[in-house]
């Protein structure tokens, strides 16, 4: 049996994509966003092993995330909850979305990419500059933002170092408002970065959040790398096999693998 959807794109909504596998493969399918299904990775098998009630966040092209409470991945009636690289840290800034002064405008390595492209147009970056005469203006990526900043320019510390900020910024507001015992980061600019990335937030978050919350709160570093999202299907299998409950979000509490 084929599968027959439509091609990817606008129109590309609605489809029961999950079903029409199963139907077609005759096997159990199930279907969820990449960041709740890399949260049950690192439940699982990760840095959130032991940890029923905790954030995770991817930081790369764009900003994800997922939140868990009680052991379950926390989708909301329509599916959208913890799509935290959307979470408002400020009045300006242009995100992906087309919405103004997400995460994701400020520590997303697409929108450091624009605002890096800009910054050479402006004569703001010599070493942009110089990138972009090797490379092209378009071609400009978060990689190079780094690396001048490791560099000395100036302008591509203020980028990454605005991106840190709103990062530290919005921790405080996930510790505040949902009270996790670990924040879990990844991603491939979560990577790079390291402790750049997570020193600040830890202690924005220790200067910042509520007192209780942040006593016992950890913002750690995912250990699954780029494997998470297969790790987690195992977990998301688990969950909804057999579970009466299940209607495209809400899947059961998944046990730590023993040993």
């Amino acid at each position: 049996m084929v599968l027959q959807t439509p091609n990817m794109g606008p129109e590309f909504v609605n489809i029961p994509i999950a079903a029409e596998l199963a139907a077609a493969l005759g096997l159990p399918a199930f279907l969820d966003r990449d960041t709740n299904v890399a949260a049950l990775g690192e439940m699982a098998f990760g840095a959130a092993r032991e940890c029923a009630d905790f954030i995770y966040i991817t930081v790369s092209t764009g900003v994800g995330g997922a939140i868990v409470y009680d052991g379950r991945i926390l989708h909301g009636p329509d599916g959208t909850a913890g799509e935290l690289g959307h979470t408002p840290v400020s009045m300006e800034g242009l995100c992906g979305c087309g919405a103004v002064g997400h995460l994701e405008a400020f520590v997303g390595g697409a929108a450091m990419a624009r605002t890096a492209r800009q910054a050479v147009t402006d004569g703001r970056s010599p070493f942009l500059a110089d990138r972009a005469t090797q490379k092209g203006l378009a071609k400009i990526e978060a990689r190079d933002v780094a690396e001048g900043e490791d560099a000395g320019d100036e302008a591509c510390h203020e980028i990454i170092e605005r991106g840190r900020r709103a990062f530290a910024v919005a921790c405080v507001g996930f510790v505040d408002a949902l009270n996790p015992t670990r924040i879990v980061v990844g991603g491939a600019i979560a990577d790079a970065q390291g402790e750049r990335l997570l020193g600040p937030a830890r202690a924005e978050v220790a200067r910042t959040a509520f007192r209780t919350p942040r006593s016992r709160v950890q913002i750690v570093r995912a250990e699954l790398g780029a494997d998470v999202g297969l790790a987690g299907g195992h977990p998301l299998v688990i969950a909804r096999l057999g579970d009466p409950a299940w209607r495209g979000g809400r899947a059961t509490h998944i046990p730590a693998p023993n040993g």
